[in-house]
């Protein structure tokens, strides 16, 4: 988003971040030098070199797999070119949902799977289907090639022993236990 911020201060940053100005500091030069003493960190320059360490430039390429409500909602409201990534297709079982569009991607019959991965390049699988498919899914897409998985299923999920697959689990649950905690920390959570 800009906001016509031009330079901003390691403590302004620290300061809309929760951390001290010395952390973001620390945390940057992990990475190389990005501000000057006495002015800060271009905010253009800043951003493409975090885009950058955060391979924001490659344009990944994904794919949904289970566009049920939680994959249909992330198909639609989340911005994934804003961090980098193409959304190419959703795959789903449901042939009531095969060949709708949702977010400007086509839903394909999960039978289609193989195929599509091989004619399309796809480096990260998001997954949004039952626990009790997400094993089977997940060695599947790593046999397929797939280089990451956005797993949302709630369950921890292992590529096969011979696949490089990177998994980023993600459970609703520790988030929730977050929030209880950082409510609880502020009083008594009755606010």
């Amino acid at each position: 988003m800009n906001m016509g911020i031009e330079r901003i201060s390691s403590g302004d940053l620290g300061e809309s971040m929760g951390l001290t100005a010395s952390q973001i500091r620390q945390d940057y030069s992990c990475f190389g030098e990005f501000g000057q003493q006495g002015y800060g960190y271009n905010v253009v320059r800043l951003r493409a070199e975090l885009a950058t360490i955060l391979g924001m430039e490659q344009k990944h390429t994904a794919i949904v797999i289970g566009v049920g409500n939680l994959g249909r909602a992330l198909m639609e409201n989340f911005h994934f070119e804003s961090y980098g990534v193409v959304l190419t297709g959703g795959f789903d079982l449901n042939p009531a949902l095969h060949g709708k569009i949702f977010g400007d991607v086509e839903i394909f019959p999960l039978e289609c799977l193989k195929s599509f991965v091989k004619e399309n390049p796809v480096s990260i699988a998001v997954l949004a289907v039952p626990q009790a498919v997400a094993q089977p899914l997940t060695e599947t897409l790593s046999k397929l090639g797939i280089q990451g998985l956005w797993n949302f299923t709630n369950v921890e999920v292992k590529p096969c022993d011979s696949a490089t697959m990177i998994v980023e689990n993600v459970h609703f649950s520790d988030s929730l236990l977050a929030l209880s905690y950082m409510i609880s920390e502020e009083g008594d959570g009755t606010k």
